[in-house]
């Protein structure tokens, strides 16, 4: 219980700070006077700019950066176990770059007619990746392998990415081809309050989900056949999980973009602390992923004075240095 609290307690506080720290700074009281004036009018007199730059603006950027990142870390601790290996995640496995493609589709052709929303196109674009990935792997004669379905992965991505840049180039106008290249890089600039009741019923949905399957998770972690063993229905215990892991991808991706490395160091740098089991690893991951981007949006927009940078760059530049001494760090430890 304690341990619950004190999550929340530190959710809480990355909230306020993302949404008081930015290009000017808010005070927190004003913060939660415009949090009680909206949710209990309890009327305070605020002026009405930092009323909406907090409701409308901060405050939604950092419900949705908290979702997506915990969102993305579910989905690389569910990747990792399921495949057995440990740098599996949807940015790699070209899972986010399959979601990039079908949000595209929907985007600039209108595949569809208007029936198929962005997250629905993205779904879609990343059940192909996935699927792509993986009969690569097989071909080459490994599934599970991490040599293997890594370089599927990569193959995967750039055919994918190299796909999105075709429908760009051939169908969009220069003012769309600037919008959509700055969302594929992340960015939570457009987010309003629909992303929020979209983004984060999913991130906790899919959480939901695989904390119903831990015990599964931790079977999987030794192999198909001990899963099998212990009376897992192997199949579709995968099925659902990959399907998951695909909806919580494609929903995220068509809201802020691609964005690397939060699936990757979030779950092996939870894994120091609290160990491999899901029970602990899951919500674990899950909250390290929210303040993780929370932070990491906070910095693109007060690296650079007066410009904001595709939140996607931020997680590169501080993920990968991060993940080299994780490696290094694992190195010394055998």
């Amino acid at each position: 219980m304690m341990r619950t609290l004190l999550a929340l307690a530190l959710l809480l506080l990355a909230l306020l700070a993302g949404v008081a720290i930015g290009e000017t700074a808010i005070e927190p009281q004003v913060v939660l006077h415009v949090l009680a004036n909206k949710l209990w009018a309890a009327g305070y007199v605020l002026d009405p700019i930092d009323e909406g730059v907090v409701w409308n603006y901060r405050l939604t950027r950092a419900l949705v950066a908290a979702a997506c990142g915990a969102g993305l870390a579910t989905c690389g601790v569910l990747l990792q176990s399921l495949l057995r290996n440990p740098l599996a995640d949807p940015y790699l496995l070209g899972i986010s770059a399959g979601a990039s493609t079908g949000a595209v589709l929907v985007a600039l052709l209108g595949v569809g007619g208007g029936l198929i929303s962005l997250s629905a196109g993205a779904f879609v674009g990343a059940m192909a990746a996935f699927a792509l990935v993986i009969l690569l792997a097989r071909a080459s004669g490994s599934s599970s392998g991490t040599g293997q379905i890594i370089l599927a992965g990569i193959a995967g991505s750039q055919l994918f990415n190299a796909l999105t840049a075709f429908l760009i180039t051939k169908s969009a106008s220069s003012e769309q081809a600037r919008g959509i290249l700055f969302w594929l890089l992340g960015n939570l600039s457009g987010v309003r309050w629909p992303s929020v009741w979209l983004a984060v019923p999913v991130a906790v949905a899919g959480l939901a989900v695989c904390l119903w399957h831990r015990r599964a998770l931790d079977a999987f972690t030794f192999g198909t056949d001990s899963a099998a063993s212990l009376g897992i229905a192997v199949r579709r215990v995968q099925f659902v999980l990959v399907g998951c892991a695909a909806l919580v991808t494609a929903v995220m991706v068509s809201i802020v973009g691609s964005i690397g490395f939060v699936g990757l160091v979030i779950p092996h740098a939870v894994r120091l602390l609290v160990g491999t089991g899901h029970s602990r690893l899951l919500p674990a991951s899950a909250l390290g992923g929210a303040l993780f981007l929370i932070a990491a949006d906070v910095l693109s927009r007060t690296l650079i004075k007066g410009q904001v940078i595709p939140v996607g760059v931020v997680t590169a530049l501080v993920g990968a240095p991060v993940f080299a001494l994780i490696l290094i760090g694992r190195r010394n430890a055998r």
